[in-house]
Formats: structure tokens, sequence, C-alpha cells
């Protein structure tokens, strides 16, 4: 097993962990809004310094890597790579959705033929979704999704399918079908990013840190400065 460094910033929400055999050592976590450019580098100082002064080797950095906010994931995937250049360690990505996934894996009842549809709110009515099953595998891709009352009925028409993430709670008055499920308070958190980094690890699926990059999903589009006269 491995002591990895687990960085998530592609929401609001910004979360630093270390995780070592398996299991959360350190933990750190601001659910108060975007304000990753202050709280990360001091939440990463704190992980490694945890790790240091415990004499753990670090043996990789894990990064949620997207779907997300634009300017979380530039900051949270510059910041993974520059410590692996900085310790010469390997760098891991873990899509933001599947991180989204983990928590109702672990500690949600679900039927065998469930899906599960974790959103990420992309304003309006559309979302960043895909939708998995049980053991994670893809059954559909991630896309941006125009949620209406016609999304998702050729999954809802055959299986139970579990909606949640930060852009669930808008739809819940458009998705109605019987067989549509949603659980509030699912956020992607570096807490829960271990099972996916360690898997990573044993698959030895690491990233160029040269040449990686963030899957935004849409390009950033600045908006049009308005003329001052």
């Amino acid at each position: 097993m491995s002591c990895i460094l687990h960085i998530e910033t592609s929401t609001a929400v910004c979360s630093v962990a270390v995780s070592e055999d398996g299991q959360n050592i350190f933990v750190k976590e601001d659910l108060k809004g975007p304000s990753h450019a202050v709280s990360l580098g001091v939440f990463v100082d704190e992980a490694l310094s945890f790790i240091d002064s415990h004499a753990i080797p670090l043996d990789a950095v894990a990064v949620s890597c997207g779907p997300g906010s634009y300017t979380g994931l530039r900051i949270g995937v510059s910041m993974a790579k520059g410590i692996c250049y900085g310790r010469n360690v390997p760098l891991i990505g873990i899509p933001t959705l599947e991180v989204l996934s983990v928590p109702v894996l672990l500690y949600h009842e679900l039927p065998e033929d469930a899906l599960l549809c974790p959103m990420i709110d992309a304003r309006r009515m559309e979302v960043y979704a895909a939708i998995y099953d049980r053991a994670l595998k893809s059954v559909r891709d991630i896309a941006a999704d125009i949620v209406d009352e016609n999304s998702y009925l050729e999954f809802l028409e055959q299986h139970p399918v579990y909606f949640f993430g930060d852009g669930a709670a808008k739809c819940k008055e458009k998705i109605t079908h019987p067989n549509a499920h949603f659980i509030d308070g699912i956020r992607p958190l570096a807490g829960m990013m271990f099972p996916l980094a360690e898997k990573a690890i044993a698959e030895q699926d690491f990233k160029d840190v040269a040449y990686f990059e963030p899957f935004y999903l849409k390009e950033f589009v600045a908006g049009t400065p308005k003329k001052l006269i």
C-alpha cells in the first residue's frame, strides 16, 4: 500500500487529504466557498509537514481532474504538478464524477441493478454528468446535459438511477420518473479519493506531469469587458 496526497478543487469546496495503506491519516476541508487560491496552499503545506514530521515517504499525488470549475481545476492541477516535480513522485488524475460516486457506493445501500448519475452544476439547467454502474464502469460518457423532463429516460425505464452532486438538486422538478432517486449532501472531497488512487497505483496508471491538463469539458470563454466611456 502507499502514501498518497489527494487534492480536490473542482467545485466550490477545497479539500486536501493524505492516505496511507488505504486509510485517511490527514484531512483538511473548506466547505464555505471558492477560496482555493488562499486555502489550497495552506492545506498542502500542512499535509506535507504532517507527512515529513511522521517520516512517511510520499508515493504519489492524486488530483481530481474534472469536469468542474475552470479556475478550481487549474489551481488544483498546477499545485499537484508542482509537488510531483519537487518530490519526484508520480501524478494520478481522477475524474471528478468518479470521486463524487465514492461516498454513494461506500455508505448507501443500492440495488444490484442501480445506476449512478453524479452531477456537477454548470449554471441554469445544465449539468456535467455521467452514468456509471455499481462497479464504476461507464454506461454513458461524461457530457454537458441540459436537463428537461425527458433526460435520462432510456436509463430510467430500465434501472433505478441515483442522482447526486451539486447539480442534482435543481433537477428534482424535471426528473420525476419513479425510478429516479436523489441523494443530498454529496460533494467531491479529497478524503474520498483514496480507493480510486490506490487502484491507479496498482494499475500503474500515471499521468505525464509535463503535459497533463484538466478535463474542462468546455473551453473557458472570457467575457467581453464593458467600455467605461
